[in-house]
């Protein structure tokens, strides 16, 4: 049995230990949820300290890819910069591959042999993977000159042969005269100016006609005259004089290219090539004060790499073949020039590439007017150039077949023929590897 006193202790004591359970427990659910946020807050710390780093180690990668891409850029340009002095101290080098060491990496770079008067270079850089790829278009410079008749003519104006004949347009600055064939058309500038006893196929200008058969319309001026003169179509009058044309190749350009010749040397002997295959150009043969001659004859077969300039004569002669070599011109067009006479006779054949639009261009600044020693003299079946005198006479004669001629004065003999080709309108002149070169195209190929 309990006393009172006793009863009430035991209460007390349970009170106590049931206050002090309930205390345990609460404190216990506390320190759980105080784990997980502390854990949570851990992983999350964690995961940010991770993903930073990963952005970090991203970023370094990327700004190292960029870093090796740009070295590998600009290791590629300057293997192109290397490429190009090679090809200024040897423009006609052949093709060429060839490795760089550049910034810890390699530079592969291309020279491609020459097509038609130009190369694209390519140079590619490789560094620890990354690839850049640059590519120049390194070409001749050139000229276009554009002949748009068949014959075009200075003041000293043409005289046409029996059965001599024009396949083209005919532009002159002084009268055309004789008994000729003219397959197109005919302009005569200058007041005072005619043409007489002329056969033209489609219409004709001029101040003034006589004995002549038009097969399109007559224009002349007033103050001219018809005498004897037929046309096809109408005849009529206009009021104004039919002014003048320039000859299309001017001083200052005939001056450039036989600067571009005299910078591939200059051989101060006569050079004459008899029975032989030859390169020739680009080369000056002579000087001012001491002229000399070049010969090709009996079966030569030489091949024009670049401008050629004689100070003397020039003869083409005996079957031989001049032509334009093709993987130095290509499309492109070339010049021989010659201050002294040039005369191309007995079955001479000068051509170009062979490829559309390249011609040769035979030149004489020589001012000679008489038909005994003309400028240029072309005959007995010689073929295929375009004839130019900036001051003197061409004479055309006994079968032979040129592709435009234009000069001061122009004679066409008996059965001499022009025959002019369309692409004569817009050729482009090279003076070949001896004159000056372009970079044309720069740029990032990948």
């Amino acid at each position: 049995m309990f006393t009172p006193l006793e009863i009430t202790e035991t209460k007390n004591n349970y009170k106590e230990s049931k206050s002090l359970t309930g205390f345990n427990f609460l404190d216990k659910q506390k320190g759980y949820i105080a784990l997980i946020i502390t854990v949570f807050v851990l992983v999350l710390i964690l995961g940010i300290a991770l993903n930073a780093s990963f952005l970090v180690v991203s970023e370094n990668k990327i700004f190292s890819n960029i870093s090796r891409a740009t070295q590998s850029y600009y290791g590629a340009e300057s293997g192109v910069e290397d490429a190009l002095l090679r090809l200024k101290s040897s423009p006609t080098m052949a093709g060429l591959s060839y490795n760089l060491d550049v910034g810890g990496g390699t530079v592969n770079v291309v020279i491609p042999n020459m097509i038609g008067g130009s190369r694209t270079v390519t140079s590619q850089g490789d560094i620890a993977g990354r690839i850049k790829k640059v590519q120049a278009v390194y070409r001749m410079d050139a000229d276009q000159i554009s002949f748009y008749y068949g014959a075009q003519v200075g003041d000293g104006g043409m005289v046409m042969g029996n059965n001599s004949r024009i396949k083209g347009n005919v532009f002159s600055n002084g009268s055309v005269t004789g008994s000729g064939i003219i397959d197109n058309s005919i302009a005569v500038a200058g007041n005072g100016n005619k043409i007489e006893d002329l056969s033209v196929g489609e219409d004709a200008a001029v101040h003034t006609c006589v004995d002549s058969d038009i097969g399109g319309d007559l224009t002349y001026v007033s103050g001219g005259s018809v005498s004897s003169c037929t046309a096809g179509g109408t005849v009529g009058s206009q009021p104004n004089e039919i002014l003048p044309q320039a000859l299309p190749i001017s001083t200052a350009q005939i001056d450039e290219w036989k600067s571009e010749a005299q910078a591939g040397g200059v051989i101060t002997s006569n050079i004459t090539i008899d029975g032989a295959s030859s390169n020739l150009g680009p080369v000056q043969i002579g000087t001012s004060s001491s002229p000399k001659n070049l010969t090709i004859t009996n079966n030569s077969r030489v091949k024009i790499k670049g401008t050629v300039y004689v100070t003397g004569n020039v003869i083409f002669s005996n079957n031989s073949i001049i032509e334009l070599d093709t993987p130095t011109y290509g499309s492109f067009s070339g010049v021989i020039i010659a201050d002294g006479r040039i005369t191309a006779d007995n079955n001479a054949i000068l051509r170009g590439t062979g490829q559309a639009g390249s011609y040769i261009l035979v030149l004489s600044t020589n001012s000679s007017l008489d038909p005994a020693t003309p400028a240029i003299s072309v005959n007995n079946n010689a073929a295929g150039a375009i004839f130019y005198t900036s001051n003197g006479l061409i004479l055309l004669s006994n079968n032979m077949l040129a592709r435009e001629v234009t000069g001061y004065k122009i004679q066409i003999n008996n059965n001499a023929v022009i025959e002019y080709e369309s692409g004569l309108e817009n050729p482009i002149f090279s003076s070949g590897p001896g004159g000056s070169w372009i970079v044309e195209n720069w740029k990032e190929a990948e």
